[in-house]
């Protein structure tokens, strides 16, 4: 098995989201990463599924994907041809006697602190998973106490765009 990021544009209506993961669900396939928002165009939504699945079973779900009426477009994002990025808020223990150590750890990750207390820090990071779980990887001897992480979400690289859908969004 391999893992995919399919980019999926549908229209931002009540239930898409769960008939799109019931379908992969369906076919017995756990979905590693998934993360929704609103486009540039009101009332179409990017829904970024990151799954681990063999080609042709792959192929199979995003035919059934588009049959889904509420489906628009359905793109594979290959990891070289794409910007792939995830988001981790991170509240570490960081009393005075190590609160340099930490911080000192954090900047080498660019990482912002986004809120400091006399016992703990909280980070704000984004980057490539790999980069997230170094991170984590270099915070934990000092202690995560709590951590909250973001599905992974992407765009095409370059000019090119899955933004024509002009025969699917009404001008504005």
């Amino acid at each position: 098995m391999s893992t995919h990021t399919l980019s999926v544009l549908v229209e931002n209506k009540p239930g898409v989201l769960a008939r799109v993961a019931a379908l992969f669900s369906r076919r017995g396939f756990n979905i590693d990463s998934l993360a929704v928002g609103e486009t540039e165009h009101p009332g179409v939504s990017r829904i970024t599924i990151v799954v681990d699945v063999e080609p042709g079973s792959l192929e199979q779900v995003t035919k059934q994907l588009n049959k889904l009426i509420h489906v628009l477009k359905i793109v594979e994002l290959e990891a070289g041809a794409s910007v792939q990025r995830e988001l981790l808020l991170v509240k570490v223990r960081a009393e005075a006697a190590t609160r340099g150590q930490v911080v000192a750890a954090a900047n080498l990750f660019k990482a912002r602190s986004v809120d400091v207390t006399p016992d703990t820090v909280t980070f704000e990071v984004t980057g490539s998973s790999d980069k997230i779980e170094s991170f984590l990887e270099v915070l934990e001897p000092f202690g995560i106490k709590e951590l909250v992480q973001s599905g992974t979400v992407a765009l095409g690289r370059g000019a090119k765009s899955m933004a024509s859908l002009s025969r699917y969004v009404s001008p504005s």
